[in-house]
């Protein structure tokens, strides 16, 4: 799964919004209701996220879920 392309993309998206917030992994997990560690396997592309949670992610981050994928 690491070598996807639509996973790497994703990590990219979340990982830019992210910082453009200065919030740490930890930040956007409390605001997700996702726990940190979560967030950052998913950052670092080892995650098949489930649509649930591109949307918690997505809403934490004051996004829209295809501005993520």
């Amino acid at each position: 799964m690491r070598n996807s392309t639509i996973l790497r993309r994703f990590a990219q998206n979340v990982r830019r919004l992210r910082k453009k917030k200065g919030w740490t992994q930890d930040d956007l997990g409390r605001r997700a209701e996702l726990h940190r560690t979560y967030i950052g396997s998913i950052e670092r592309h080892e995650r098949n996220v489930s649509l649930l949670n591109v949307e918690r992610i997505a809403t934490a981050l004051g996004a829209k879920a295809r501005d993520l994928i």
